[in-house]
């Protein structure tokens, strides 16, 4: 395991100068990146989005600032930085400094100077390794092959709405009802459709919630509203969708928003669901808020609101694993970098005020709807909040998932499978 030191900044800083993904997200940015540890900082300056050779520097010439970006760490939260495999939460900078390890300063308002520090990290990863620590991709169709999902539009009424909501299917059997994260489409779980293992036995069914994807608002003005995602609506949208495409107790599985949509659904609706998988679920994801809580969740998702939502993107790389194929981190990012202006913060709503089962989990009756909880290990924030949820339902399995993060879907297909297809299993065999 190495750490920070002379040769590992300056390769680092040879790599960035030829990498096309820096260069890309850099183009434009003139100032420099500081790295800082116990004993030692380097500079290293950054010409129009191109890196060049790191300079040693004294810690008070390193000053955060709009076009220098400073990230200080221990030597120890370093060396487990520059692992092979390193361990949660140091799956990128940003991770890292989520989980109190990092520091990265100043805060960052745009996806490209974000991206560009994050592909820094990666590439001061790979000089300290000595080699690429990219990890196999997802396989290739061969040209001219269809992919076996198709994909339909079904008009819902729901609270007095009309939707026109988008799925995509494939398979034949158990149904299995699958929804995306916040911001984010049914794109993810195309892996998920195109799998025999599970297309044999299950028809698989991955749909867009409204505002998402190709679910286009259909509303009268709708552009004069704000979007908002409550508890009441998704579970309507769950329930209706499964009555019109006359799915028998289908199984529901869901990431983030969808794994928390899971947890209400077995509590609200458990004869319509066989049972739940619930990725990244838990009773709360913001913990107990008080009102002055509840306000700053308020005022973070006004910013939201008017953000770029390139720059939501770019924060997810660091909820995901380092080990997941670097073209899956990158779809899934690209995913969430075509959302409409507001989706993110009206999603939020439902995954950090609406959803809230904390009380109600004893009246979950696993006997009637199965609970199943898997959550990412690079997902750091939620494992507590998933191991209360398990602790809380009678009857729930718990999984943590080594080498996933909070997309496990469409990051890393292959590693989800090790630990879903045992749960689906269950389904086929009761």
């Amino acid at each position: 395991m190495s750490g920070l030191d002379e040769a590992v900044v300056k390769g680092a800083a040879a790599l960035a100068a030829q990498d096309g993904e820096f260069r890309l997200v850099a183009a434009g940015w003139t100032g420099a990146l500081g790295l800082v540890t116990d004993a030692a900082a380097w500079r290293i300056p950054v010409t129009g989005g191109v890196a060049e050779p790191a300079e040693s520097v004294e810690r008070a010439d390193l000053v955060p600032g709009t076009d220098v970006v400073v990230i200080t760490a221990s030597a120890a939260s370093w060396q487990d930085f520059l692992a092979v495999v390193p361990r949660p939460p140091y799956s990128d900078f940003f991770g890292a400094q989520r989980g109190g390890r990092m520091d990265v300063a100043p805060l960052i308002a745009d996806a490209a100077r974000h991206n560009a520090v994050r592909r820094f990290g990666w590439l001061l990863r790979t000089a300290a390794i000595g080699e690429s620590t990219d990890w196999p991709a997802q396989p290739r169709a061969g040209h001219g092959q269809h992919d076996q999902a198709v994909g339909r539009y079904v008009h819902l009424d729901v609270a007095g709405e009309s939707h026109r909501i988008y799925y995509e299917q494939a398979g034949r059997g158990i149904p299995l009802l699958c929804h995306h994260t916040a911001a984010s489409d049914a794109r993810q779980w195309r892996h998920l459709l195109e799998d025999s293992r599970v297309t044999d036995r299950f028809r698989v069914i991955a749909y867009d919630l409204p505002f998402h994807g190709k679910s286009l608002p259909t509303g009268d003005r709708w552009w004069e509203s704000e979007y908002v995602l409550t508890r009441d609506t998704a579970m309507a949208i769950a329930v209706a969708l499964s009555e019109v495409l006359d799915l028998d107790r289908p199984v529901f599985v869901g990431s983030s928003i969808g794994g928390m949509l899971a947890l209400d659904l077995a509590r609200y609706h458990p004869d319509r669901f066989r049972g739940v998988i619930a990725l990244q679920g838990g009773l709360r994801s913001s913990g107990g808020l008080d009102d002055e809580g509840v306000a700053r969740m308020r005022r973070f998702r006004v910013a939201e609101r008017l953000a770029d939502p390139a720059l939501a993107a770019a924060r997810m790389m660091g909820m995901m694993s380092p080990t997941a194929p670097e073209a899956s981190r990158q779809e899934t990012m690209l995913h969430y970098a075509q959302a409409a202006p507001g989706v993110y913060a009206g999603d939020l709503y439902f995954h950090s005020i609406d959803h809230d089962l904390r009380g109600e989990a004893g009246a979950i009756d696993t006997s009637r709807c199965a609970v199943h909880l898997l959550t990412g290990e690079f997902d750091h924030t939620m494992v507590p909040i998933t191991e209360r949820a398990a602790a809380e339902i009678s009857g729930a399995s718990y999984t943590v998932m080594a080498g996933l993060g909070h997309f496990p879907m469409s990051e890393d297909h292959a590693q989800l499978m090790r630990y879903l297809l045992p749960v689906l299993d269950s389904f086929v065999t009761a």
